[in-house]
């Protein structure tokens, strides 16, 4: 099974890179296949961004994320 994560775009690097926040943990991944700009959410996959998400969705997925990880006794995004 496949999950793309996701994160907000926080800086935007040469190379297609960008840091990005999935609440928490920050992360560089890859751009080349969406057109963002920070403060942009995408979907996070395998380290590259497949696509872009509105603000309240990927929060909403976000929340889902972060109660699925309670119930199974673990934090979703440990520092």
């Amino acid at each position: 099974m496949c999950i793309a994560v996701p994160a907000e775009i926080i800086e935007i690097k040469e190379g297609n890179i960008a840091l990005v926040d999935f609440g928490g943990l920050k992360q560089e991944i890859r751009i080349d296949l969406v057109d963002v700009v920070i403060g942009d959410f995408v979907l996070v996959h395998v380290g590259f961004a497949i696509q872009k998400l509105n603000r309240d969705e990927a929060l909403e997925t976000r929340e889902l994320f972060r109660q699925c990880y309670e119930e199974m006794g673990q934090e979703a995004f440990p520092a």
